[in-house]
């Protein structure tokens, strides 16, 4: 071995495997620490080093990486998906809770608006607290006409006594009977300004629905003569804001999406950071599509998810 090679791995050996400083090196081999910076910048260079991160993260940050790349978002955020899928929601939660805290740490003033749901549920519970006077949390979707803490209502009323901002709702059903009925109601004064302010929003933080029985919406809020079957024979995946989406993120030709009392899906497209926080391997077409559609451009999701939906994603573009 040549000796300069020979230094080269000595040099390395140190630094990476017994943890010397460059200081230290330099003395030992009796050189400059700035040539033993540059034999460890060659050794990562020509492969003479590699570096292996052994953890379940490294996993994680390739997919937030590879989601970025493919979906053209601002910024994903992947956690390890738990053993037991129940704790899949709180897992997210916790990751979102921590973004969410530290984005309106940045940004202290405007509008944030929210949708339902568990996974929201569990983001409040790992919010800072704190006195955001300037903020406003505004619902972008009517609630259920009965109580429920992962209802709309709740969850807005919730993030805005934590941060002590004002809140306004959106008081109204989720659906209404049918899209003239909807028209009606929102042609009214007091919905025109609910939904300027709607449009004013800076942020967003929703969950995705899909469409198996696990399903809030599913579960609590469709019509009674409206079924999960036949929302999937037009093509739904799921649903944003209680607007049913196909596997391109496009509304689908239902009635339903004609009578939901939400921010349309286009004009969620306008607000400069919307965050989808949701996960499950049971989501990831619902997620792919909303992803496909710019219907998001934070993604906050578990490994599993994140995986399958990456994996619709480039399915569907190839």
């Amino acid at each position: 071995m040549p000796d300069d090679t020979q230094t080269q791995v000595r040099a390395a050996w140190l630094y990476f495997m017994e943890g010397l400083t460059q200081a230290e090196i330099a003395d030992r081999l009796k050189m400059t620490r700035l040539r033993v910076n540059r034999l460890i910048a060659d050794a990562r260079g020509s492969g003479l080093v590699s570096i292996t991160i052994n953890s379940r993260l490294e996993s994680c940050v390739r997919l937030e990486q590879q989601l970025v790349e493919t979906f053209g978002l601002k910024e994903a955020i992947v956690v390890p998906t738990p053993t037991d899928p129940e704790q899949v929601t709180a897992q997210i939660g916790k990751a979102a809770g921590e973004f969410v805290s530290r984005l309106v740490d940045e940004h202290p003033a405007g509008v944030f608006g929210v949708g339902w749901g568990g996974t929201l549920r569990e983001t409040i519970r790992h919010v800072r607290a704190g006195q955001y006077r300037g903020l406003t949390v505004t619902s972008m979707m009517g609630g259920l006409t009965y109580g429920l803490e992962l209802n709309t209502f709740e969850i807005a009323g919730r993030f805005a006594s934590l941060w002590q901002a004002e809140c306004h709702y959106l008081a109204a059903p989720i659906y209404a009977g049918a899209p003239r009925s909807r028209d009606i109601i929102l042609a009214q004064d007091v919905f025109e300004t609910a939904f300027a302010r709607i449009r004013a929003t800076h942020v967003a933080i929703l969950s995705a629905g899909d469409l198996s029985a696990r399903s809030l919406l599913v579960r609590r809020g469709l019509p009674a003569d409206v079924g999960a079957e036949e929302l999937q024979a037009h093509g739904a995946v799921g649903d944003l804001l209680g607007q049913f989406i196909d596997r391109r993120g496009r509304p689908i030709d239902h009635p339903i999406n004609r009578r939901v009392i939400a921010l349309p899906l286009d004009e969620l497209q306008r607000i400069p950071t919307v965050i989808l926080a949701s996960g499950g391997a049971h989501k990831a077409p619902v997620i792919a599509a909303a992803l496909r559609g710019r219907l998001a451009s934070v993604l906050i999701t578990d490994e599993g998810a994140a995986a399958a939906a990456l994996a619709l994603g480039r399915d569907a573009a190839a």
